[in-house]
């Protein structure tokens, strides 16, 4: 069996991965989101933008991957399994699920933002919010080191998407957990598998534009549901 997974925030909330918002009384929370997350932001201040990023990186790294991501990497036993996340942490691949594609870039990457080049030198931690840090510059072009994130304004990465559109296409089972259903262009995977008469599973403890068209909706948190999902699929798609 060929199964993709896309998934999104609600997965990794679980985890404990803080989102903007969780900052509301911290130096951060009189930002607007597009100060910290626009090529624009980062062009007027890259010190500014490099400290949020880099003080978010730390978060990340704290947290651990929960029943859900391990679920989804401990699939890889019995199906060919493919997963597509807008998410930017690396919880799945730390679950040990392969391949990942993340759809708009990891924290756990960077690269130069004058000529592309891949930057896997040192970082600074940053514990506390901290609110200017000085970014790495190039070995090669000397440009400013910038996350791999995608920002507000740029397309998705060619790669990733490619994938992910392959990874829908050729299974037979879609299950999408944790995603509102209204970020395009990811929002309009899922519709592809449905117009291909794919299975999709909806794990969402709440109600999304995808609920009315997925095959199944099951309401419960990812890491409730999805170290059982496969055993229950039979009964879910009344197929028992």
């Amino acid at each position: 069996m060929r199964i993709a997974v896309l998934s999104g925030a609600g997965i990794s909330a679980e985890s404990g991965v803080p989102t903007f918002r969780d900052d509301k009384n911290g130096l951060w929370a009189k930002f607007d989101p597009y100060q910290l997350s626009s090529t624009q932001g980062w062009q007027e201040h890259p010190e500014r933008v490099w400290a949020w990023y880099l003080w978010r990186h730390h978060l990340v790294k704290a947290v651990e991957p929960n029943d859900g991501h391990r679920a989804v990497a401990a699939w890889q036993d019995v199906a060919d399994v493919t997963v597509v996340t807008q998410n930017v942490d690396n919880l799945h691949e730390r679950a040990g699920s392969s391949p990942v594609h993340h759809l708009h870039g990891s924290l756990f990457d960077f690269r130069c933002d004058r000529c592309g080049l891949a930057y896997d030198g040192p970082l600074e931690d940053v514990p506390e919010p901290t609110l200017e840090l000085m970014p790495p510059t190039c070995s090669s072009c000397g440009g400013l080191i910038r996350p791999d994130i995608v920002w507000f304004g740029e397309p998705l990465p060619d790669a990733p998407w490619n994938a992910a559109v392959e990874a829908v296409n050729t299974a037979d089972l879609l299950v999408v957990v944790g995603t509102s259903g209204i970020v395009y262009p990811a929002a309009g995977l899922p519709e592809l598998a449905v117009a291909r008469g794919t299975v999709v599973v909806e794990v969402n403890p709440e109600p999304t534009p995808l609920s009315s068209s997925a095959t199944v909706t099951v309401r419960e948190s990812a890491s409730t549901a999805l170290p059982t999902l496969l055993d229950r699929l039979p009964t879910l798609l009344g197929t028992d």
